[in-house]
C-alpha cells in the first residue's frame, strides 16, 4: 500500500503585517531559530523522489521526527518576534533544510549570504557540513533580522526555550558562501540553485493513465454501455441501492474520524464537521473563511484534463454551498513516477486543467505542492490532484448548511442531470466495476464551466438575499444520496423526511437518481419565496426545477408518478452513520 495523506493548513493575517522570505538588507544578521539540527530528514526530499520497496525500510532514519508541542512553541515565538518589528525576513526550513531556505531567501532579495555551520545548534555529534546543509529536522526557521536587533530576537526565542543563534549575514552580490570550522565548504551563485536550475523535459505519451503491472492486464467482461443501460425500474431495488451507496466509504459519514479530535478549539468553528465545507469565524468581524479539500483520482485517471476541472469545480461548489465566494486555491499533486510517459502526460494535463478551471472561477493558485514517485513494487498510484479551495463569507448570519430545516419547505435542483454513471460510485459499489475496469472503459462527466459558474452565482445570490434554508452538492453518489444526506439530523436539528417528484424523459432511472453530473446544487426554501428564487435563476440563466418538499419521517422518491424509493430516514441515517466504522471493523 502507498496511502496518501494531504494536509491543508490555512491562516489569517492582516495585509499590512505580511512577512516575506527575503534576505534583504546588506549587513543584516541571519539567525537560525527553533529546534536543534539532527540527522533525521537527511535526503528526505530525494527519498520522496524514489519508489518504495523492501529497501525503503533501511531508509527509515531519513524520515523527519515531528514534535507538535515544540512546533507550537516555535509558532508563538515567531509571532512574538514579528510583532517586535525586529524581523526583516523569515522562512521555514522545509525540503533540503538550510540549503533551500537560505538560497531561496537570497534569490528573492537579489543578495548573497555567508553562513557559518559551526554555529548551528546540533543535537548529534560529529555532524558534517553536508549533513547540516541537507538535514530536514523539523521545527526550524531561518530569520533575517534588522541589524542591531538580533539580541532582541534571541531573547524572545530563549524565553520560549528555543535556540536562536546568529549563523551568518546578508552580503552584496549573489553568491552563497558556506563555512565550517573556519574552512570554506561551498561558494556558488544563488541563481544556479534557483531560477537557473536545470529543467526536466520528460517524454509524454498517451492521453489516459495506463493500468500498470504487476497486476494482470484488465480484461473487462463489462463495457461502458452496460453502465449506461436503461434497466426497468421493477428489476432493481432502488432503496437497497441507496442504502449500499450511503454505506460506501467514499460517501458515508466520517464522524468516526473527526470525533477523535477537538474541532471546536478556539470556539471559532461556525459549521460542524461533515458539511460541504468547513467554516471558521474571523473574530471581531462579521466575516468567516470557508475551506474544503476535493479530488477524484478515478476521474483524473480516465481523463486528466477533464477530471481535474471537475475537482476544482467541486471545490468551488462546496464553498458556495455554505454561502462563501470562492477566492483562491492551493493544491497537492500526487503522482507516480514522472519517468513514465503516461504519468508525465497526466501531470501536464492536470496543470492545464487547473489553469482553465481557475480562470473560469477567478481563483488564483496561491500555493501548491508536487509529490512524485508514489509507487510500490512497480505499481504507481492513480494520478491524484487534491484541490484545497478557500471561500469568503461576508456575513456569518448568511451561512448555509446542507440540512433541510422546516416541514413544508420546497426542495429544488439548480443545474441539469445528465447520464454520468460511467465512473461513478454507482458503477463501482452497485455494478461491481473495479477501479482498473472503470479506468479502461469509463468516461468522465463533461463539465461546462460557464454553466458551473452560473449555477454557483445563482446559489450565492440566493444565499446573500437570505432566500435559502439549505444547499448541498450532489457530486458523490448523485441526487438521491444528496437528498438523503440533507434529511439527516445534525446539532439542534432532528432528522426529517422528504417527498420527491422527479420527471424523466430521456435518462435511465439509475442515471436520474445516482448520476454524478457536475454543476448541480440541491436547495430548500420557504414556498413563499418561489417567485424571488425563480427571478434570480432567470437572471443568471440557471436551470431551476422544484422537485419536492420537506416533511414526514420517510424519504419517498417518485419518478413519473411511480414510487421507486420509500425508506425510513432514521434507518438510512443509521446506515450512513455506521458505514465507515463497519468497513474498518470488517
Amino acid at each position: 500500500l502507498n496511502p496518501l495523506v494531504n494536509a491543508f493548513a490555512l491562516g489569517i493575517v492582516r495585509k499590512d503585517q505580511i512577512f516575506f522570505g527575503k534576505a534583504s538588507g546588506i549587513g543584516n544578521p541571519v539567525l537560525y531559530v527553533g529546534a536543534k539540527t539532527g540527522r533525521d530528514g537527511i535526503h528526505g526530499a530525494t527519498m520522496a523522489s524514489a519508489e518504495f520497496d523492501d529497501e525503503a525500510l533501511e531508509k527509515r532514519p531519513t524520515v523527519q521526527v515531528g514534535d507538535p508541542f515544540l512546533e507550537k512553541l516555535l509558532l508563538e515565538a515567531c509571532l512574538e518576534a514579528m510583532r517586535s518589528g525586529a524581523i526583516a525576513g523569515i522562512q521555514d526550513m522545509g525540503a533540503a533544510g538550510l540549503t533551500s531556505s537560505s538560497v531561496e531567501m537570497a534569490a528573492r532579495a537579489g543578495t548573497g549570504l555567508e553562513i557559518d555551520l559551526t554555529l548551528v545548534p546540533q543535537r548529534e555529534t560529529n555532524m558534517t557540513a553536508y549533513e547540516m546543509l541537507l538535514s530536514e529536522s523539523q521545527e526550524r526557521m531561518l530569520i533575517v533580522a534588522h541589524r542591531g536587533r538580533e539580541k532582541q530576537i534571541v531573547e524572545i526565542f530563549n524565553k520560549w526555550d528555543l535556540d536562536a543563534v546568529v549563523v551568518g549575514k546578508v552580503v552584496e552580490g549573489n553568491r552563497l558562501k558556506i563555512f565550517h570550522n573556519g574552512e570554506l565548504m561551498a561558494d556558488l551563485p544563488v541563481d544556479k540553485l534557483t531560477d537557473e536550475a536545470p529543467k526536466y523535459e520528460r517524454p509524454m505519451d498517451g492521453s489516459k493513465f495506463q493500468v500498470q503491472s504487476p497486476k494482470p492486464e484488465v480484461q473487462s467482461s463489462k463495457s461502458t454501455s452496460q453502465i449506461q443501460t436503461n434497466f426497468e425500474p421493477r428489476t432493481l431495488n432502488f432503496e437497497h441501492t441507496l442504502r449500499m451507496l450511503l454505506a460506501a466509504p467514499n460517501i458515508c459519514s466520517k464522524h468516526w474520524v473527526y470525533t477523535q479530535y477537538d474541532y471546536m478549539v478556539r470556539t471559532n468553528t461556525a459549521i460542524l464537521p461533515g458539511a460541504d465545507a468547513a467554516v471558521v469565524r474571523i473574530k471581531e468581524t462579521r466575516r468567516a473563511i470557508a475551506m474544503c479539500l476535493d479530488g477524484n483520482a478515478r476521474f483524473v485517471a480516465v481523463n486528466a484534463l477533464e477530471g481535474v476541472k471537475l475537482a476544482v469545480a467541486e471545490g468551488a461548489r462546496n464553498v458556495v454551498c455554505v454561502g462563501a465566494k470562492p477566492i483562491a486555491i492551493t493544491n497537492c499533486l500526487n503522482f507516480a513516477s514522472p519517468e513514465r510517459p503516461e504519468v508525465m502526460r497526466s501531470f501536464s494535463d492536470v496543470i492545464d486543467g487547473i489553469k482553465e478551471a481557475c480562470e473560469a472561477f477567478e481563483t488564483p493558485v496561491v500555493s501548491g505542492n508536487v509529490s512524485f514517485y508514489n509507487e510500490t513494487e512497480g505499481r504507481g498510484i492513480l494520478p491524484t490532484p487534491v484541490i484545497g479551495m478557500v471561500g469568503l463569507v461576508e456575513n456569518t448570519k448568511k451561512i448555509i448548511t446542507q440540512g433541510f430545516k422546516k416541514e413544508g419547505d420546497s426542495i429544488a435542483l439548480l443545474g441539469l442531470t445528465n447520464d454520468d454513471l460511467s465512473v461513478s460510485e454507482y458503477a463501482q459499489t452497485i455494478l461491481g466495476f473495479s477501479t482498473d475496469e472503470l479506468i479502461v472503459t469509463g468516461e468522465v462527466p463533461k463539465i461546462d464551466l460557464e454553466l458551473e459558474v452560473r449555477v454557483q452565482q445563482t446559489c450565492l445570490k440566493l444565499a446573500d438575499e437570505c432566500l435559502l434554508q439549505s444547499a448541498h452538492d450532489p457530486s458523490d453518489g448523485g441526487l438521491a444520496v444528496a437528498i438523503a444526506e440533507s434529511c439527516f439530523s445534525s446539532l439542534n436539528r432532528v432528522a426529517t423526511g422528504a417527498t420527491i417528484e422527479l420527471k424523466n424523459e430521456s435518462l435511465s432511472n439509475e442515471a436520474l437518481l445516482f448520476s454524478e453530473s457536475p454543476s448541480r446544487i440541491v436547495i430548500s426554501f420557504s414556498p413563499e419565496n418561489i417567485e424571488k428564487i425563480q427571478a434570480v435563476a432567470k437572471e443568471y440563466n440557471c436551470p431551476f426545477e422544484v422537485i419536492g418538499k420537506v416533511g414526514e419521517e420517510d424519504l419517498k422518491i417518485f419518478i413519473n408518478g411511480t414510487e421507486v424509493i420509500s425508506a425510513s430516514i432514521f434507518e438510512l441515517e443509521e446506515t450512513w452513520t455506521n458505514g465507515l466504522e463497519t468497513q474498518l471493523q470488517n
